[in-house]
C-alpha cells in the first residue's frame, strides 16, 4: 500500500469554531494550512453552543465591560482560571464578534439596530451575542464560508482552489510526530478506508473539543472522545485541572434514547424556572453564601429582575452552572425529582407562544419531534448531562503553545486553564475565537523562528505499526464491551458527587480496563469499520478518564465542576494548586503545580471582602504580585 503524504506549514486537527479561527489566521499570514476534520465538513460540536457568544459590547447595557467580564468569569472558575487567558479573553471577544459580523453573521438585533446580547447565568449584565438558540451553527456557518472565500481567493491567484488552505474531513489522527524534540507533523487515516495518510508540518494546532463520550450521559457527539487530550499527552505535553468537568444542569431526561440532549441555559436566561415534583421552585434553598448578595432570596424580587435588573438581584435559575447542576441532583436524590428522574423547566408560564418559538425555535422543535412536548404550554423535563470539559492541554496564554511541546498549540475546549473551575455559558464560543485566532497567531511566530522538520522513517512504522496491531491480534478483547464498562465506571464513580473511596475504586478500575485494551481485537477488514475506529477512541478516553479521575482524587476540595461529598468545602489552600497531569508511555502521572498569582491591576478590580472568601489572608495581604 502506498502511502498518502501531504506537507503544510501548519496542521490543524479540528474544525470547529477555535480550529477554523485557527486557520484562517495562519492562511492569511501566507502559510500553507491544512484542516483536519474527523467528521464531515459543519457537523463539528461548536454547533451545539446554542445560547450565544459572550462579549462585553455593552448594546443591551452600557454598564458592562471588558472588566466587569472578567471579574464574571474569575468568579464562576471559583479563582482558578488563569488570570492571563481570563484577560485576553475579556478584551478580546468583542473585537470576535464584530470581526464575525464582517464576515457575513447575522446576529439578532435590538430594536436601535445593534446585535442583540441576552442574558445568562452567571454573567452580571446581559452579554451573549446570539442567533436565536442556534448561535454555534450561525458561528459555523460564517466560519466555513469564510474559507470557503481564501479558497475563491487563492483559486484565481493560483487555478486551484486548495492550494493554501484544505480540508481533510473524515479523518482520524492517531499520532502527532515529532523529530529532534519538536512536532514535525501527524498521522491518521482515512475513516471510510482505512488507508494511512501522513501529514508533514512543523506547527500543530489540536482544536479537537471535548471528552464527553466518556461518560454514559453526555450532550456530546458521538466525536467528544478526547482525541487532542490524548495526542497531547502521548506527544509530551500536559494536561491542566483534569478533575474539573462541568455537568450541564438541563439535558433531556425522557424518553431513553435522546437522554443527555442539551436544553440550552437560553431557556433559563429568558426566564425559564425549575421547579420539583411539588411545583417548589427550589433554587432559592440553594445560593452559595459567596453569591447571596448577587441572587434574589425570593420569587417577587427574582421576577422583578426580568423587569428592572439595577434593583433587583438575579433569579438563582441563573447562578453558575456548576451550582445549578448540584441542586438539580440534590432534590431528585431526595425524591423530588421528576417521574423520569430530572425536574421541571418551564418557560410556558414567562413568554407568550410566539415570542418562545421566535426566541427558542430549536428548543420548541427538540421537545415537540423528540418528546411530544410543546414547550409553549407545558414544562420540560431536564436534568444534569456531561456537557464540557474546563481541563485541558496546559498552554502559554498569549501564543496558545502547548507547554513542553514546541511547535504543538491548542484551543478552544481542548486547552484548559481558561475556566478555572467552572466555564460560565457563552463563554465557550467567545473563547474559541479569542484563542483561535491566538493559536494561528503562536503558530505564525514559531515557524518564522523554526523552518521544517522532516519526519523520520522510523517514525512512520511506528505509527503504522499502531494502526495495524488490532488487527493482527486474535480472540482479544472487544472495543464496544470495555467502553461501556468505562461509561459504567466514570459515570457511577467519577460523576457531579465524588468521594475517595469511589475515586480510588475508579483508577483500579480504569487500569484494568487499560491493562485489557492492550489486548483489543478487530474483526473484518478496515473499510466501514466502527470497531476499528472505536479502537483508538477507547485509548483515548482511558487516558482522559484517568486524569480525571486521578486529579479528582488528589483535590481534597469542592470547588467548580468538582465536588468532593467527603470535603464538601472550598478550602482557599486548594485554590492556590493547579493539577498537572503527564503520561510516561504506561500510566499517568499527576503532580501540584503553584497557580500563577494575579497581578495587582487585576486584583484591585475585584472589592477586598469578595477576594477574602477565596483567598489566603496571606494572598489577600499580598495585594497580588507586581
Amino acid at each position: 500500500m502506498t502511502l498518502e503524504r501531504h506537507s503544510y506549514d501548519v496542521l490543524v486537527i479540528g474544525a470547529g469554531g477555535a480550529g477554523l479561527r485557527a486557520a484562517v489566521e495562519a492562511r492569511e499570514s501566507g502559510l500553507r494550512v491544512a484542516i483536519i476534520c474527523k467528521s464531515l465538513f459543519g457537523k463539528a460540536h461548536t454547533v451545539m453552543a446554542e445560547g450565544g457568544a459572550a462579549a462585553s459590547m455593552g448594546n443591551v447595557n452600557d454598564k458592562d465591560s471588558w472588566k466587569v467580564h472578567f471579574r464574571d468569569t474569575m468568579r464562576g472558575g471559583k479563582f482558578l482560571n488563569h488570570y492571563r487567558m481570563a484577560e485576553l479573553h475579556a478584551k478580546e471577544s468583542p473585537d470576535r464578534i464584530w470581526e464575525l459580523e464582517t464576515w457575513g453573521a447575522l446576529f439578532d438585533r435590538t430594536k436601535e439596530g445593534k446585535i442583540s446580547q441576552r442574558n445568562f447565568g452567571g454573567h452580571e449584565y446581559p452579554r451573549l451575542a446570539h442567533v436565536g438558540d442556534r448561535t454555534g451553527l450561525e458561528l459555523i456557518r460564517t466560519m466555513q464560508q469564510k474559507i470557503v472565500q481564501l479558497q475563491q481567493k487563492d483559486g484565481r491567484e493560483t487555478g486551484d482552489m486548495e492550494s493554501g488552505i484544505k480540508v481533510f474531513a473524515e479523518l482520524t489522527i492517531t499520532d502527532i510526530l515529532k523529530e529532534n524534540g519538536k512536532v514535525s507533523g501527524a498521522y491518521g487515516y482515512w475513516r471510510e478506508s482505512g488507508e494511512e495518510v501522513l501529514f508533514e508540518a512543523p506547527a500543530v494546532v489540536i482544536a479537537t473539543g471535548g471528552v464527553g463520550k466518556t461518560f454514559k450521559i453526555t450532550s456530546n457527539s458521538w466525536e467528544g472522545t478526547g482525541d487532542g487530550h490524548a495526542l497531547a499527552l502521548k506527544a509530551g505535553a500536559n494536561l491542566v485541572d483534569m478533575e474539573f468537568l462541568q455537568f450541564h444542569p438541563t439535558g433531556m431526561v425522557w424518553p431513553p434514547s435522546v437522554r443527555g440532549i442539551l436544553v440550552t441555559e437560553s431557556v433559563r436566561g429568558e426566564g425559564g424556572v425549575l421547579t420539583n415534583n411539588l411545583g417548589e421552585r427550589f433554587m432559592f434553598k440553594y445560593i452559595p453564601d459567596v453569591f447571596k448578595d448577587k441572587y434574589a432570596d425570593n420569587e417577587a424580587e427574582a421576577d422583578r429582575w426580568y423587569e428592572d435588573q439595577d434593583n433587583n438581584r438575579r433569579p438563582p435559575e441563573l447562578l453558575p452552572r456548576d451550582e445549578v447542576a448540584r441542586a438539580i441532583n440534590s432534590e431528585v436524590k431526595a425524591g423530588r425529582g421528576t417521574e423520569h428522574g430530572g425536574v421541571f423547566l418551564d418557560v410556558s408560564k414567562r413568554l407568550p407562544a410566539e415570542l418562545i418559538k421566535k426566541r427558542l425555535p430549536s428548543m420548541w422543535h427538540q421537545f415537540y419531534e423528540l418528546a411530544g412536548v410543546d414547550i409553549t404550554k407545558e414544562p420540560m423535563e431536564v436534568g444534569p448531562t456531561c456537557h464540557y470539559v474546563m481541563g485541558g492541554v496546559e498552554v502559554e496564554p498569549d501564543t496558545a503553545a502547548a507547554v513542553g511541546v514546541p511547535g504543538l498549540f491548542a484551543a478552544g475546549e481542548v486547552a484548559g486553564g481558561m475556566h478555572g473551575s467552572n466555564r460560565l455559558g457563552g463563554n465557550s464560543l467567545s473563547d474559541l475565537l479569542v484563542f483561535g485566532r491566538r493559536a494561528g497567531m503562536g503558530a505564525i511566530e514559531y515557524l518564522k523562528k523554526n523552518g521544517a522538520n522532516p519526519v523520520s522513517e522510523a517514525a512512520i512504522k511506528a505509527a503504522a505499526a499502531k494502526i495495524q496491531a488490532p488487527f493482527d491480534r486474535q480472540g482479544g478483547e472487544n472495543s464496544y464491551s470495555l467502553h461501556a464498562e468505562l461509561q459504567e465506571v466514570t459515570h457511577n464513580l467519577v460523576g457531579i458527587i465524588r468521594t475517595g473511596s469511589e475515586l480510588k475504586e475508579a483508577i483500579a478500575k480504569i487500569a484494568d480496563i487499560r491493562k485489557r485494551s492492550a489486548n483489543v481485537a478487530v474483526t473484518g477488514g478496515r473499510k466501514f469499520n466502527p470497531g476499528f475506529h472505536l479502537a483508538f477512541d477507547l485509548d483515548n478516553m482511558l487516558l482522559v478518564a484517568e486524569s480525571t479521575a486521578k486529579s479528582a482524587d488528589a483535590r481534597e476540595e469542592s470547588r467548580g465542576g468538582h465536588t468532593r461529598d467527603d470535603f464538601p468545602g472550598m478550602d482557599n489552600k486548594w485554590r492556590q494548586v493547579n493539577h498537572i497531569s503527564s503520561f510516561d508511555g504506561e500510566k499517568v502521572n499527576v503532580r501540584a503545580q503553584a497557580l500563577p498569582p494575579m497581578p495587582k491591576e487585576l486584583f484591585d478590580l475585584f472589592d477586598i471582602h469578595e477576594l477574602e472568601k477565596y483567598m489566603t489572608p496571606d494572598e489577600v495581604a499580598k495585594g497580588g504580585s507586581n
